[in-house]
């Protein structure tokens, strides 16, 4: 689908999307930080991605009790990008709120989002401040990634780190239909479509208020394990490979510092993918980091010597390698709060 279908819009309304894996207890708080928004013209769309407890039961009881303006759509599990696109298609409004089911909206959210695009035409999305925390942990008032940042573009910037959480930006239904439907991968596929916005020349637009939370809990998140599962691996290469060639759309240069971060971040992933056994991914992903750090950089000894021991030694083996002295380099992680 390129968006180019025909689908009535219903002016002024913001379609709520949220896709939902067996999490009837985060749904349940996601539908009511839905229902406390203060902006009074909202759809709310369910989307069931093949869940195996009562959450789908949940979705009908909960369109059912107010079915003017609550939806359902139920689909064999596809992971989070093919749920979100089922709810795109379904939705009616001028604006599109995707919505997490273990994320949640601040009551002002909506309406702040559509005051700040209405007073900006140009702008095709906007984001918000937004706090990460743990679910058992109280919020700080820092914001998580880029969204204490007024930006004017999302390209190069994207390439030096992820801008926002998918919780935060409100979007503009054209600008969704310019950048295209949600891509099957499953993990990393929120930042992809981020960064095909920015390849579609998609203007943020930044309002200043706590608008959003990301949340971290114990159960299962669509997105884990994605160096340790060998499928969402291999997705994450994928997602990167587009990124980059999103960026490349973009008018980013490689003699940029954030190609040459973003080249630094495909070396890493190539070795991850080698210790992993993804071979081909890694080669591919090899290639692309000597192409996005320029044509000095990439005859450099570290470039030369790696490839070199992959070909003598195979791209799992120096990947195994080059992976265990990354893990005795690294610092480890502090939590998030």
């Amino acid at each position: 689908m390129t968006g180019s279908e025909s689908r009535e819009t219903v002016s002024a309304l913001v379609s709520v999307i949220v896709p939902v894996f067996n999490r009837e207890r985060m749904l349940l708080e996601a539908v009511a930080c839905v229902e406390a928004q203060t902006y009074p013209r909202v759809e709310l769309i369910l989307v069931d991605d093949g869940s195996t407890d009562g959450t789908g039961a949940l979705c009908d009881r909960l369109v059912a009790e107010r079915p003017q303006t609550r939806r359902a759509i139920h689909q064999p599990n596809a992971g989070p990008g093919a749920a979100r696109e089922a709810g795109r298609r379904a939705a009616r409004g001028e604006y599109i709120q995707y919505l997490d089911s273990d994320d949640w909206l601040e009551p002002r959210k909506l309406e702040a989002q559509v005051a700040a695009l209405e007073g900006d035409g140009g702008a095709g999305v906007c984001y918000c401040r937004t706090r990460e925390r743990h679910v058992d942990e109280p919020p700080a008032d820092r914001p998580t990634l880029r969204t204490g940042d007024r930006l004017d573009s999302i390209f190069p910037s994207f390439l030096a780190g992820r801008l926002w959480q998918t919780v935060t930006p409100l979007w503009r239904r054209t600008a969704s239909d310019r950048i295209g439907p949600w891509t099957s991968l499953r993990v990393e596929e929120d930042m992809e479509y981020d960064a095909r916005a920015g390849a579609e020349g998609v203007r943020p637009a930044w309002c200043p208020e706590w608008l959003a939370e990301h949340r971290h809990h114990e159960g299962l998140r669509a997105s884990g394990g994605g160096t340790l599962d060998r499928a969402k691996l291999a997705d994450r290469a994928k997602a990167h490979e587009l990124i980059y060639r999103h960026a490349l759309r973009a008018g980013v240069s490689a003699g940029a510092p954030e190609m040459q971060r973003y080249a630094r971040e495909l070396f890493l992933l190539s070795r991850q993918c080698g210790a992993a056994g993804l071979a081909d991914g890694s080669r591919r992903l090899f290639a692309l980091s000597r192409e996005a750090s320029g044509p000095a950089r990439a005859r450099g000894l570290d470039f030369r010597a790696y490839r070199a021991a992959a070909s003598l030694c195979g791209w799992r083996l120096v990947g195994a390698v080059a992976c265990q002295a990354d893990r005795l380099r690294r610092p480890p992680k502090a939590r998030i709060a």
